[in-house]
């Protein structure tokens, strides 16, 4: 007697749900050509960065005889300007250390307010997370005000300290709202286990949670990590010298000189600006991932 075999109900879905996908012409307007315009806007401007960091000065203005869109003789002369004739090196240096600084004390302490927010389960704790996702949505351009009369009274006006000291008035709200939904997702019978066996609470954050949530970490610190490397309004306030500038302070505020722009050197120091940030994320693109679908999981 022959046995039947059938094929699943949702392997059939499958199949009928992909049939949309069978036929050239459909394909190309339902998946290659929004594909296409998603990597153009996504890609073009890095693409004119890198034509205009390598294009002479007499191709930069002169479309009549020159292709805006391509380059004819490239240069590295904007390059070798904006390295060895400016405090580009000094500016890139300072952001480093203000970015790494900053983004290692914002996730110390999110990693305690969200595990004491998620875990502890002490009396107003959803209250509090609130209040905390709410401080992330005030506008820096209002909260740089009170700060500016801080870094004045504690007399780090313009040193990296300022900066350092000032970044997590807005990365720990959002790290720590990262990391609530992080350890949330976590069972809580990971830790009753633990507390069975007799940890503390520190062994089960050090021991337990913390290797857990290593994704959510590399995640909250990427993106810590980005916007204190972008970070534009507390760098203009707080630093007026030119050797403790910041990248995209720098590079606004020093290659701009009245109403001449030095578009070569501005498209050079934007893309070597924008290089560290590029080869954080390709590393640690398979955490972010896991830890934005680990963070928004109940």
């Amino acid at each position: 007697m022959s046995q039947q075999t059938t094929t699943p109900a949702i392997v059939q879905d499958d199949i009928v749900g992909m049939q949309q996908f069978n036929t050239l012409p459909r394909r190309l307007v339902v998946l290659y050509l929004p594909l296409a315009v998603f990597l153009f806007v996504l890609l073009f401007p890095f693409y004119w960065m890198a034509i205009t960091a390598i294009k002479p000065n007499a191709q930069l203005t002169n479309y009549s005889a020159y292709s805006p869109f391509w380059v004819v003789e490239p240069t590295l002369q904007h390059i070798r300007y904006l390295l060895f004739e400016t405090s580009y090196p000094g500016w890139l240096l300072n952001t480093m250390i203000v970015s790494v600084c900053s983004t290692v004390i914002s996730l110390a302490a999110s990693v305690f307010a969200a595990y004491a927010i998620e875990r502890v389960r002490f009396t107003g704790a959803r209250v509090t997370g609130l209040m905390i996702f709410l401080a992330y949505l005030v506008p820096p351009s209002i909260l740089f005000i009170p700060l500016a009369f801080l870094v004045f009274q504690v007399g780090i006006y313009d040193s990296r300290l300022a900066l350092i000291l000032t970044y997590p008035t807005f990365l720990i709200p959002f790290c720590t709202w990262l990391l609530m939904g992080y350890f949330r997702s976590i069972p809580f019978e990971l830790e009753e286990s633990a507390l069975v066996d007799g940890a503390t609470r520190w062994q089960i954050l050090t021991k337990v949670v913390l290797p857990l949530a290593v994704p959510g970490l590399i995640s909250a610190g990427i993106f810590a990590f980005t916007l204190s490397w972008n970070e534009f309004i507390y760098a203009l306030t707080f630093i007026a010298s030119s050797e403790n500038k910041t990248v995209p302070v720098g590079v606004l505020t020093e290659l701009v000189r009245g109403d001449v722009y030095e578009w070569g050197a501005l498209m050079s120091g934007a893309l070597i600006g924008s290089l560290p940030v590029v080869i954080l994320y390709s590393f640690f693109v398979d955490y972010y991932v896991s830890s934005m679908t680990g963070a928004v999981k109940e």
